[in-house]
């Protein structure tokens, strides 16, 4: 639990209605722009130019408290990553704002972003089960800061919204980028279930400094000036779940997609609202059909960022019936994302597969290169997918990039029936629940990791796939859990949250 105090400075959230904008305070730096395109996430916590992996494990029982959780970074090198260069965080780390409290959810979500432009990455972790005061699930999120000596924490280092409210849940969706030339580094975005709001830090380091040293005094994390959403005459009322960013017009700004479902008069469809970065800050650009799942690389290779959203269930929409769950992919352009996406299901042509009602394909994406041609492919998680006669069992798919887009052709689907695939298909596992594509080797080819946080009976386990000329193999894959990490193990939900 968290004392509940006041900010600084006073936040304004908002709702996510169509029709309004995002004001940022005047720039105060030029700097050296952080992360815009999606490529640039790299993750690197310890600046030695190895993507490192990021892990949340919300159910984890932590000083006796059950659900606390925590989280653990492997960190990258020529040989990827392992289980032995590792470290683990939860409220209970010397350094970590807070302490474990039974039901916090430590690591329900995660992200990771340059916040001081120091040029290491720092890792953010959402806590949306935090108690603030009095008040229940408010929701909290605690910064871990990159350094050459990898992540550290510091306890001052925790933010809140501005005025906790009950169920809130802050931090159940994080995203770090550059959208504005507010500061050098990246600005953090947070979500709550109906708020999102943005935090800089009000100094950097110095031009060129970048050594890992934490010695002076580092500016508190301050909320952005930003402009309360008004409703406008046609409100779309959407309850978020999910940010991704990129740069999808290639301005030099990131931009920044809100996803989720729609509630009100036709509840349930997946939707996304679209904020545009620029010198000045983000602004309203438009809403998009699609979510609550979101993801963002270069998939023809262009030079702009494409979206691409999952929509795992839906109900019947215009009379067409949505089984199985649908994928959308909206190509950038210079002047943004195009309007219309190319929508794709387990029944398109050359997909592995049949769409069945409660598959959930689309419920989590991720989006890169997985065998060098520089054209970035799409993982598709389908956690509801059937294994023969085993329900929920769980599977995954790579769909390939190309010159004119997203290619069923070389489309392949894994699951744990797959050959080379460690363990078999059991009922609730839910294996796909989480993918992400990462390099840790930095060969250029990003192998797969899926996790399925139903494992033995809610423990949860990560499957590592690795990458060739001819993207993503089971050859050679392998398993583990947050015990193999030296982390508590039962109850887990390991691999419930896996930075994107």
């Amino acid at each position: 639990m968290r004392k509940n105090r006041s900010a600084a400075l006073a936040a304004a959230s908002f709702l996510l209605l169509t029709g309004a904008g995002i004001v940022a305070a005047p720039s105060a730096y030029a700097g050296t722009p952080g992360g815009t395109h999606a490529d640039d996430r790299n993750s690197d916590f310890n600046g030695d130019g190895y993507e490192d992996v990021l892990v949340g494990a919300p159910g984890a029982t932590v000083s006796g408290k059950k659900g606390a959780g925590l989280v653990t970074v492997q960190y990258g090198s020529t040989r990827g990553i392992g289980t032995s260069d590792v470290a683990r965080f939860s409220q209970s780390t010397a350094g970590v704002a807070g302490a474990a409290e039974a039901g916090d959810g430590f690591g329900k979500a995660v992200a990771t972003g340059d916040l001081d432009g120091d040029g290491y990455d720092d890792a953010i972790v959402g806590i949306p089960g935090e108690d603030i005061g009095d008040t229940i699930d408010a929701g909290g999120v605690a910064i871990l800061w990159g350094s050459k000596t990898g992540l550290t924490g510091s306890a001052s280092d925790w933010l809140q919204t501005q005025e906790p409210t009950k169920g809130e849940q802050f931090g159940v969706g994080l995203a770090a980028a550059h959208f504005t030339n507010e500061t050098p580094g990246d600005l953090l975005a947070v979500l709550g279930r109906d708020d999102l709001e943005l935090f800089a830090y009000e100094a950097a380091p110095q031009a060129g400094e970048r050594t890992g040293e934490r010695t002076g005094e580092r500016a508190p994390l301050r909320r952005q000036a930003v402009e309360r959403l008004s409703p406008a005459a046609e409100q779309r009322h959407i309850l978020p779940k999910s940010l991704t960013t990129g740069d999808y017009d290639d301005n030099g700004y990131a931009d920044l997609v809100v996803s989720g479902v729609s509630v009100g008069e036709e509840p349930g469809h997946g939707w996304s609202t679209l904020y545009t970065g620029g010198a000045e800050g983000l602004s309203y650009k438009r809403d998009l059909r699609g979510g609550p799942a979101a993801a963002s690389g270069d998939i023809n290779h262009d030079g702009y960022d494409d979206l691409v959203t999952g929509e795992p269930a839906s109900p019947d929409d215009g009379g067409e019936t949505m089984t199985g769950g649908l994928v959308g992919v909206r190509y950038g352009t210079p002047d943004g994302l195009v309007d219309e996406a190319k929508w794709w299901t387990q029944d398109s042509a050359g997909v592995p597969g049949t769409a069945e009602r409660g598959d959930g394909w689309g419920a989590d994406l991720s989006v890169a290169d997985t065998n060098g041609d520089g054209y970035a492919d799409v993982a598709i998680g389908a956690p509801g997918e059937d294994i023969g006669t085993v329900a929920d069992a769980g599977a995954v798919w790579v769909l390939r990039g190309g010159e004119y887009g997203l290619t069923a052709t070389g489309a392949k689907s894994f699951d744990q029936d797959s050959a080379d695939i460690p363990g078999v298909p059991e009922k609730g596992d839910k294996w796909g629940a989480q993918v992400r594509l990462t390099d840790p080797n930095r060969d250029g080819r990003f192998g797969l990791l899926a996790a399925a946080p139903g494992e033995n009976a809610g423990d949860g386990v990560v499957w590592v796939l690795s990458a060739g000329s001819g993207g993503i193999t089971g050859s050679g894959a392998w398993t583990y859990g947050a015990a193999s990490l030296g982390a508590p193990g039962t109850g887990a939900a390991f691999g419930e949250a896996i930075d994107e």
